[in-house]
């Protein structure tokens, strides 16, 4: 029985008076959610919408506590550290990572970010090794799949396409994703949001619908 992790970023809702204003990320990622639940109503998910509660942001004194041998640390060190220890222990628990994220600044948004930061750990989601040459950081966990659900306002980031160079979302995150353990990547973009054309309609329209038929694949395999 897989366990998801369901991460939103995005600082809008999806029940806004305004329906422009809701949050096309957060609503692409409720389709994956509901398709898997169709065939799969027993599996868990564990839900966090970092757009509405951000982790907090690393400090000199949380760099010092995750480098200080656990047995050693201060009361005040392991609470810093809290948070971060939940955080990790959920990502433990998922098979599936399922994250919707708007591009922000061509980047991610720092809320985001901040659970990035937060999770990818040494000694808990990474190795340090420098008998291994040029690469001495190696993942612990291993097996996960990635589905990054997003959305933004211009339109060709793809590879090839003529953002691609000014793309610093999913590339980022894909990079990051090998450290959460993850070996299957998948993206889906919904794109033109700033056009509020049939563009952006159908781009939507598109990325739905491959949600859902992503969610019924996946939820098959397992």
């Amino acid at each position: 029985m897989p366990t998801i992790l369901h991460l939103d970023s995005s600082a809008r809702p999806v029940d806004n008076p305004v329906t422009e204003y809701n949050s096309i990320s957060k609503a692409l990622a409720g389709e994956f959610i509901q398709q898997w639940q169709k065939q799969r109503p027993e599996d868990p998910v564990i839900y966090r919408d970092l757009g509405q509660s951000p982790p907090d942001f690393v400090s000199q004194d949380w760099i010092a506590a995750v480098f200080t041998d656990e047995n050693n640390r201060t009361d005040s060190q392991q609470q810093l550290l809290r948070l971060s220890d939940t955080l990790i222990d959920e990502l433990n628990q998922a098979e599936i990572i399922l994250m919707s994220t708007p591009m922000y600044n061509y980047g991610m948004p720092a809320a985001l970010k901040a659970w990035f930061d937060q999770v990818i750990r040494i000694h808990k989601t990474f190795t340090f090794d420098l008998e291994r040459g040029d690469f001495p950081l190696e993942p612990i966990m291993s097996g996960k799949t990635l589905v990054l659900v997003s959305s933004c306002g211009e339109f060709g980031f793809e590879p090839g396409g003529i953002r691609e160079s000014m793309n610093h979302l999913g590339p980022h995150i894909e990079v990051l994703g090998k450290y959460l353990g993850v070996d299957h990547f998948f993206e889906i973009r919904a794109e033109y949001q700033e056009y509020a054309d049939y563009r952006h309609q159908q781009s939507v329209q598109q990325a739905r619908s491959a949600a859902i038929e992503l969610a019924g694949d996946l939820a098959y395999a397992y």
